[in-house]
Order: structure tokens, then sequence, then C-alpha cells
């Protein structure tokens, strides 16, 4: 299984591998900039040449990038807009160069212009930024809670993906607390197998690369986006338990960006996953 969690590489990718293996870790998520502006830290080339060393010594991989919050594909203003293409290349090929094989964004916001409006803006940043790129890094739409005007229902990224005629290296990654929120009750078994069906008719279980492993602060269907520890919120133990044994994601890497303090606290979550798949 590969189960790892959020951290930072502030201090160098390096050091972010050093720190999964003490939390137990076989895989790590962190944001690619500052995730509430959008300065990117310079990576030298031979903290790369150190962190490829460890990542293979350690058994590390996939590693997965978080593109900042402030970035929006669908923005209608286009300073916002123009800033969102200008990260998604740039990131695409930072990311490459440290060999990141997962990249995720949240899809963004039409902020009121209207839903097709927004989806048109996606297509039109992807196709500017990700199209071109011809690195190894994958580029992940994030599967959101459908708060207000949010873009990222299964049938809006299928429409996306339809759009750009479904290049291989744009995919998905789902968030067990978004999906809580979006309506999922993983508290039922059947409910895991509504969702399979629906990913099937949309976007493909092919096309689902990564997985945000979070508990929910709110019972289905809140459309609130509040991660909770493990085993702590609405999805419990059961829950979360029917998600990560389905056959259609057990296989898949598994990322904790759950509401803790220090990183020393996801490796409390990760053995205590451990503990109850033993």
């Amino acid at each position: 299984m590969r189960l790892g969690s959020h951290l930072t590489v502030s201090k160098g990718f390096d050091q972010a591998a050093k720190q999964a293996r003490e939390i137990g870790a076989n895989t790590f998520q962190f944001f690619t900039r500052n995730p509430r502006g959008g300065a990117a830290r310079n990576i030298p080339s031979e903290e790369i040449v150190r962190w490829r060393a460890l990542k293979e010594e350690y058994d590390i991989a996939p590693i997965v990038g978080h593109m900042p919050y402030t970035v929006n594909m669908a923005a209608p203003a286009e300073r916002s807009f123009t800033f969102a293409k200008m990260v998604v290349a740039d990131d695409l090929n930072r990311m490459n160069k440290v060999g990141v094989e997962f990249l995720v964004i949240h899809p963004g916001s039409h902020a009121g212009s209207g839903r097709d409006a927004g989806i048109k803006r996606i297509v039109e940043c992807l196709e500017e930024a990700f199209m071109p790129f011809d690195g190894e890094t994958n580029l992940l739409l994030e599967t959101m809670a459908g708060a207000g005007s949010e873009i990222g229902t299964f049938d809006e990224i299928k429409e996306i993906f339809s759009a750009l005629g479904h290049p291989d290296r744009l995919a998905v990654c789902l968030d067990t607390c978004h999906l809580t929120a979006e309506g999922y009750d993983f508290l039922r078994l059947e409910e895991v197998e509504r969702l399979v069906a629906e990913i099937e008719r949309t976007v493909g279980l092919d096309k689902v690369k990564v997985i945000h492993l979070n508990d929910s602060k709110f019972p289905p269907g809140s459309h609130k986006d509040r991660h909770e520890r493990i085993g702590r919120g609405y999805l419990e133990k059961e829950g979360l338990l029917n998600f990560i044994t389905h056959p259609a994601f057990s296989n898949l890497p598994m990322l904790l960006e759950t509401p803790v303090d220090d990183y020393i606290e996801y490796g409390e979550e990760i053995a205590l996953i451990k503990s109850w798949l033993d």
C-alpha cells in the first residue's frame, strides 16, 4: 500500500524524504509553491541529485505536487487567468525536472460567470499551458465539494477531458472529504459502489491516479470542505475502511491532508490506518 501525507519541501526534497521515512510514509505530497501566494522556490540541481538518490533508497513513490489555491483556471478576470496559465506551465516544467509523477490542481471557480463559461476558461487554460507540455508529469484535476461557484464534479471534468481530446497525462485526484461533502455516504458500502459506477460513467476508473484520504467534519451533502483527523470525523473507521479496501481504490497512492499541528502526527495516523488493515 502506498500511504503518506502532505509534507513541506521548504527545506529541500531530500529533507522531506527523511521526514516521510520518519513517519512511516512511502509516498508524500507537497505544495509546489506558496499555497496562498505564488512565489516559487528555486530548486538547485544538487538538491535534485540528493533527492533522487534518497527517493530510490527509501522507496518513496509516487510524489505528488499540489498547486497553490490562488491558481484559478476558470477565472473570468484576465489578470487571474493569465496568472493561472503561467503557474500551470511553469510548475509542470519545474516538477518534471524533479521527477514528480503527479501534479494536482483544483479546476477552479467561475466566480459568478457561470458553469459553462468557467469550463470554457479551464479548457482554454489547459490548451495553452498543458497541451504543449511533453514531459512525464501527469496533471490531475481534483474533484471538489460542490461549494458555491466551484467547478469539479465528475460530469464537469468529463466535459473538460472531452473538449481536450482525452489527453493521456490529464487525469483525476479524488478526496474522501470532498466526496462526502458532495453527497456520498461511505458508511454504507453501497455508496462506494455508487461512486465507482459514477466514475465509470464519466471519466473512467483508469483516470483516477491519486487519493486524498481525509475524514470529514460534516456529514454527506454539506458541500463544506472541512477535513478532520482520521477516524475522528463523520467517516470514522468504518467509512474510511469501506473506501480504502475497495478494489477500485486499494492500489492507488493515498495521501493524508488532515489538520495536524506537526508532521509527526501524520505518523500516528499512518500507523492507525495500518493497524486497521492488519
